[in-house]
């Protein structure tokens, strides 16, 4: 029996939409067929979270979905992240300021959902997919050894049937194929999120006239980047839109902030004017302009299969979901989306394609675990003001300088590249979960100790030439001896971050790590510590 279409997606949210355009760039004849929830056109601004695009994901946009052009015209380029130590203060610029006083070269964007959803449904429709909204998923039947997939809907309050060759979840927490199968699984990381939108800017360089402070960035734009409040057991967001609004939230260790304290405005406001007292006098002059409130218990989730040889496959946060700091869910939209391409295409060529389902699979898991280590016990590090910069800048170089680097080359899914590089690959991996316990233990000694700082990212050449370097094309040659580099620069800051950790609480346990890096010693100048000590006004 010949399917309705070749390939079913459920759910026309961000990563549906872009993995059928992605499907579409490679395979012009390919029919795909889209069957979404909400009705479209979606509300600009109060729509869904999830604004703040990190370097995968930006390149995965731009790039891989041809977005550039839409996304200089209508969202707006970040301008990093940007951390504040400023817990129970009014005195923003006499806190310590953790970011880049100027942009870094790979660019990345703040994302409005609805116009971004918007256009992607519009071009779709335009590239010959079909896009059907208004749909409510009630069953599917997952097709096995070869069978067609069934899914039944309704629309207009008419149930219907459909077939397909291959379906894809892309439906978000709905996720029907994960509920039909029973794959959902927790993880170790309870944390919670509250979040709204306010219909006006709010530029954080009006809460001081300080000129030292105001001095710090070119371009003083603070108010475009993502900029973290941070306290113990929690941060708090704000994220601008090119809608002209702005994105508010609040991420907490259930523990330490139970989501019972803020799962309401007026409570959330509660909060902020005791945590966050600037930011409470900010959204307050605008809390007229309130456009939407939403919470969410426990979000981050795993999942027991993503990828499967019966030709199904959960994409997005249908599949797995870490934590929105440091923005890492449009990057597993575009690692997922690329995955499940690369079956599909192994699939019309004839290919045996369900080992690689079982290859794929391990692979992306353990981006997922490497990733999810940043974040399961860390949130008591989020207040110290000591620790916490050098945990994002190992955070930062662990990211761009493994993950990215098989992402930018294109090499996700070549396993010769993976397996000439299994040891360096592994020792990394190893040395990160190492460097998580040991900066933890770090932090519940720690002075932290609090200063006027500006900690300034743009500062360390060699962390901007990582940046930089990550839209660089290489041969095979040149990429395997950039990631053996980079795990060996690993190595040397684990050393630097060890020794100054020691030397401020000598009985901390770094066996773990020192058994890793060996006889690695730190670089021949400092790649941290020194610009710890950058003066109140950014570097020229």
């Amino acid at each position: 029996m010949s399917p309705d279409q070749d390939v079913l997606i459920i759910g026309g949210g961000l990563a549906g939409l872009t993995l059928a355009l992605q499907l579409r760039g490679k395979f012009p004849d390919l029919r795909i067929r889209i069957l979404e929830r909400k009705k479209h056109p979606v509300p600009e601004a109060a729509h869904k979270v999830g604004e703040s695009s990190v370097e995968i994901g930006a390149h995965y946009f731009d790039t891989v979905i041809g977005l550039a052009q839409h996304l200089k015209e209508r969202h707006l380029r970040k301008f990093g992240f940007r951390f504040f130590f400023n817990e129970y203060r009014n005195d923003i610029e006499n806190t310590t300021e953790l970011g880049a006083s100027s942009y870094l070269p790979c660019p990345s964007y703040q994302l409005d959902r609805g116009i971004l959803e918007n256009h992607l449904g519009e071009r779709c429709v335009a590239e010959g997919i079909q896009f059907d909204d208004g749909i409510a998923v009630r069953d599917v039947e997952i097709g096995t050894n070869g069978a067609l997939h069934v899914v039944h809907y309704d629309r207009d309050g008419k149930r219907e049937t459909t077939t397909a060759r291959w379906l894809i979840d892309a439906a978000s927490r709905a996720s029907p194929v994960k509920r039909k199968l029973g794959l959902a699984e927790s993880n170790a990381h309870d944390a919670n999120a509250v979040w709204f939108r306010i219909g006006t800017k709010i530029d954080m360089d009006e809460w001081s006239d300080d000129k030292a402070w105001l001095s710090r960035c070119t371009p003083p734009l603070r108010w475009l980047s993502t900029n973290h409040y941070c306290g113990p057991g929690y941060w708090a967001w704000l994220i601008p839109l090119g809608s002209g609004s702005h994105s508010v939230g609040i991420v907490c260790d259930a523990k330490m902030h139970p989501l019972e304290t803020m799962n309401t405005f007026e409570k959330a406001m509660e909060w902020f004017a005791k945590y966050q007292p600037q930011l409470h006098d900010a959204i307050k002059s605008k809390e007229h302009l309130l456009q939407d409130f939403m919470f969410l218990r426990h979000f981050s989730h795993g999942c027991k299969q993503v990828f499967s040889g019966d030709r199904w496959a959960l994409t997005g946060e249908a599949g797995v979901f870490l934590d929105p700091f440091y923005s890492p869910g449009s990057d597993f939209i575009g690692i997922s989306n690329s995955y499940i391409t690369a079956l599909i295409a192994k699939d019309l060529a004839g290919e045996e394609f369900a080992p690689y389902a079982g290859i794929y699979e391990k692979l992306y898991f353990s981006f997922y675990e490497s990733t999810l280590s940043l974040y399961t016990d860390q949130y008591p590090l989020f207040g110290d003001p000591e620790v916490m910069p050098v945990k994002v800048l190992w955070d930062y170089t662990y990211y761009w300088g493994v993950l990215c680097q098989f992402w930018f080359q294109n090499k996700l899914t070549d396993m010769q590249a993976i397996t000439r590089l299994r040891d360096e690959l592994a020792q990394s991996k190893a040395l990160n979960f190492a460097m998580q316990r040991f900066m933890r233990a770090w932090g519940e000694v720690s002075a932290k100790e609090e200063s006027d700082v500006m900690l300034d990212q743009a500062s360390l050449p060699w962390f901007v030439e990582l940046n930089r370097g990550l839209r660089d094309t290489l041969d095979d040659a040149a990429f395997r001896a950039r990631v053996r580099e980079y795990a060996q620069l690993l190595k040397s800051m684990a050393r630097e971050i060890v020794d100054k950790a020691l030397r401020e609480a000598p009985n901390l346990d770094a066996s773990e790590v020192l058994a890793i890096i060996g006889d690695a010693r730190p670089h021949h100048h400092s790649l941290l510590f020194d610009y710890l000590k950058q003066p109140k006004t950014a570097a020229a």
